[in-house]
């Protein structure tokens, strides 16, 4: 009787083996699609300088070392080994969208721009509608005030006080010495 016993647990165990065997196919499936309905969060990733257009058009053979980082920014790559050289890059990995890469390289002779080639820019208002702030039809605010806007703004200003003058501190008569007293 034990061995009929010890058969019958050995097919019971096979069946139940199969069944759950069976089961991971269709639980594989069910779990795939609940996973697919959930997105998780993506982290926007920008690195580098963005570079507009309008940027580079301001760009002039001849120009200083100086007059060029103030148009551009500071470069993100210098090398020692390419000391005439600055490269611009600019990169932005969005979940759901296509990433972007722009490339400028700027090019000296000494301290003055020789040349400068790369990627064609995009206008600054070309780039800011690239980006998806995912609020679709979302109603922009109006950044411009108006005359009776700022009337009634200059009209809020307490009586004495001009609209355009900063909220003054008291001075303070007594200040801390700068240097530690001798004895």
């Amino acid at each position: 009787m034990s061995a009929s016993l010890f058969r019958a647990c050995r097919i019971g165990l096979a069946l139940v083996a199969a069944a759950a065997a069976g089961g991971c196919g269709s639980f594989n499936s069910m779990s795939q699609r609940v996973v697919g309905s959930i997105a998780p969060y993506k982290v926007e990733v920008v690195q580098g300088n963005f570079v507009s257009r309008e940027q580079v058009s301001a760009l002039r053979p001849g120009m200083s070392r100086l007059q060029v980082r103030d148009i551009l920014g500071t470069p993100l790559v210098t090398s020692v080994f390419h000391a005439d050289r600055w490269d611009y890059v600019f990169t932005i990995k969005r979940g759901g969208v296509q990433s972007q890469v722009r490339r400028l390289a700027v090019f000296f002779k000494g301290d003055v721009l020789d040349r400068f080639e790369g990627d064609e820019m995009p206008t600054e208002a070309e780039f800011v509608a690239t980006l998806d702030n995912k609020r679709k039809g979302a109603k922009v605010p109006v950044l411009e005030a108006t005359e009776e806007q700022l009337r009634k703004f200059s009209a809020a200003q307490p009586p004495g006080r001009a609209a355009s003058a900063p909220a003054e501190a008291p001075a303070s008569a007594n200040y801390p010495p700068l240097e530690p007293v001798t004895r």
